[in-house]
C-alpha cells in the first residue's frame, strides 16, 4: 500500500491542494498529516482527497475543537499509535524522541513533522519520516513523503 504523509501544512491552502492532487494521482491507499493545519478552513480542500487521512494535531493549531469537528474526527492527539496495512505507525508532531521511539523496535513507520525540514532514513527495522513542509513558509519548498508499507521505503516529492 502506498501512503502519502504531509505537515506543517500552516494554512497554505495552494500548496494543500497540490498536496491532495498529488496523492490522488498517485492512488495513495492512505493520508498522515502530523500536524500543524493551523486553521480549521485549512481542511476545506481534504474533502477532495480520495482516501482516508489520519493527523494528529501540532504545537501550531489554534481552534482544536473546530479541527476535529471540521476532520470528522480523524485528527487525534500526540503520540498517536495504529496499525496500518499490518504496520504499527506512530505518528507525533515534535521530533524529540523519533529516534528513540525507532530504536524500541515497536514500531514499523516513526512519522514526525515540526522541523520543517525533510528527513527518511532508517534506525533499526523502522522507517522515520519527516514529510518537510507543505506551506514553504519556513523554507521556501514545499515537500510531502510517498512511502510504500510493503517494501517500507519512501521518498520525498517536491510540490511545484
Amino acid at each position: 500500500m502506498l501512503i502519502g504523509i504531509m505537515s506543517d501544512t500552516h494554512d497554505n491552502l495552494i500548496f494543500v491542494r497540490k498536496a491532495i492532487e498529488l496523492f490522488n494521482n498517485k492512488k495513495v491507499g492512505h493520508v498522515i498529516h502530523a500536524g500543524d493545519y493551523t486553521s480549521p478552513f485549512t481542511l476545506k480542500p481534504f474533502k477532495e482527497l480520495k482516501c482516508k487521512y489520519t493527523g494528529i494535531f501540532g504545537n501550531n493549531d489554534g481552534d482544536k475543537l473546530l479541527l476535529l469537528e471540521r476532520s470528522e474526527g480523524n485528527i487525534y492527539n500526540q503520540p498517536y499509535i495504529f496499525k496500518l496495512h499490518n504496520r504499527k505507525i506512530v505518528v507525533m508532531h515534535e521530533h524529540y524522541v523519533a529516534d528513540a521511539l525507532a530504536e524500541s523496535g515497536h514500531f514499523d513507520l516513526v512519522i514526525y513533522g515540526h522541523t520543517h525540514t525533510a528527513d527518511i532514513r532508517k534506525v533499526k527495522s523502522a522507517l522515520i519520516v519527516n514529510p518537510g513542509e507543505v506551506s514553504a513558509w519556513l523554507y521556501g519548498k514545499s515537500t510531502v513523503a510517498l512511502v510504500d508499507l510493503e517494501k517500507m521505503d519512501g521518498e520525498i516529492v517536491e510540490l511545484t
